[in-house]
């Protein structure tokens, strides 16, 4: 099998419940704390859940159009490494630089405060803008911060929406609309989301415990995290394939027996042109509840001879550390991996799992 082309992805900036910057993730990865899910205040009655906030005060936006704690996740991150990014559409040329985002909150938690106000005083609130909640609006925003004038678009597949940017990117290149790329996600915290999960009983009574005999749910989370993308993977983590599969077995209940998982990763690797022996790491969805674990680790044995302990990669969920990112969370999930794989802790590649409502499966592969 040939070796597949890479392409670099020399910036990441991240933040997540771990640390408002890389090196607080990379550093509370490294302790293995838990202590950014804390208990967060919601209107489900007589119920306090745990909640992965990012630490700190975020940027502030003036422009009201674009002003969502989602977007000032964005400009948190991208500010972290902002020369570094401008550099990249310096290079490459405004017109010649994509930006694709997976989120599926944007602004809804500032909508709804709005909303609440406009039913307690029967006028609409003057900072209300309904382009808080398009979804395409954080890559707008984020293509006004940069000056990129070439496709900017976001992704919305529920909990795979950052994890497929990577492939939505390579093809942009590969179809030569675009020569280079700024991929990641973005999602803030969001009462409706809380709420929801809360109805569907997927909600953990206390801190999430992935893959444990009694875990009971997820603990949600907030995040975002941009990489730059580009041709030429020579000298920096890369990214190296994604497998993608659609199999639409529920609204919200993953497929028991994990096929549409299995597909996807079994793609994944073939896109890599790796075989499962060449995977040292996976950072699985692993949500926590009964059903999604049950399932992953029934496609994960299929695709790796987990009973082997000399080829088996090291298989592990990071959302008890992070909490569940939502639409951020495979490019959350995509930014462990890159720290683990600059860092040289993994003998090979790594692979990262993101599965959606719905049925739509990503995996995604890093290599360096």
């Amino acid at each position: 099998m040939g070796v597949a082309e890479r392409y670099a992805l020399r910036t990441m900036s991240c933040a997540c419940a771990l640390g408002a910057t890389r090196e607080q993730v990379r550093q509370g990865l490294q302790a293995r704390t838990s202590a950014g899910l804390k208990p967060y205040a919601t209107d489900i009655p007589n119920r306090t859940v745990l909640f992965g906030e990012v630490p700190g005060e975020l940027p502030a936006i003036a422009d009201p159009v674009y002003d969502s704690r989602t977007n000032r996740l964005l400009l948190q991150v991208l500010n972290a490494e902002r020369a570094s990014f401008e550099a990249l559409v310096a290079k490459y040329g405004a017109d010649r630089v994509a930006i694709v985002l997976g989120t599926s909150n944007t602004g809804i938690d500032e909508a709804q405060r709005h909303v609440d106000t406009w039913i307690a005083t029967g006028a609409k609130p003057e900072a209300m803008q309904f382009s808080q909640i398009e979804l395409g609006t954080p890559a707008e925003f984020l293509a006004r911060e940069l000056g990129v004038t070439g496709p900017a678009y976001a992704i919305s597949t529920a909990c795979s929406s950052s994890a497929k940017v990577f492939p939505a990117a390579r093809r942009l290149i590969e179809a030569g609309v675009v020569d280079a790329a700024i991929v990641g996600g973005a999602d803030g915290r969001c009462r409706f989301a809380l709420n929801g999960f809360h109805a569907l009983g997927a909600l953990s009574q206390g801190l999430c415990r992935p893959l444990a005999e009694d875990r009971d749910g997820i603990n949600l989370g907030e995040g975002a995290a941009l990489f730059s993308f580009e041709r030429d993977g020579s000298g920096a983590v890369c990214f190296a394939g994604a497998g993608e599969t659609s199999d639409a077995y529920h609204a919200t209940a993953p497929d028991p027996e994990g096929n549409g998982a299995e597909a996807a990763m079994r793609a994944a690797l073939r896109d890599a042109g790796l075989q499962p022996v060449d995977v040292a790491y996976v950072n699985m969805h692993g949500t926590g509840t009964p059903a999604n674990d049950a399932m992953e680790m029934k496609a994960l044995s299929r695709v790796f001879d987990l009973a082997d302990q000399a080829a088996a990669p090291v298989y592990e969920s990071t959302k008890n550390l992070t909490g569940h990112c939502l639409g951020a969370a495979g490019a959350v999930e995509a930014a462990i991996c890159w720290l683990k794989l600059a860092a040289g802790e993994l003998k090979g590649a790594a692979l990262s799992n993101s599965f959606a409502f719905g049925g739509s499966n990503a995996a995604v592969i890093f290599t360096t």
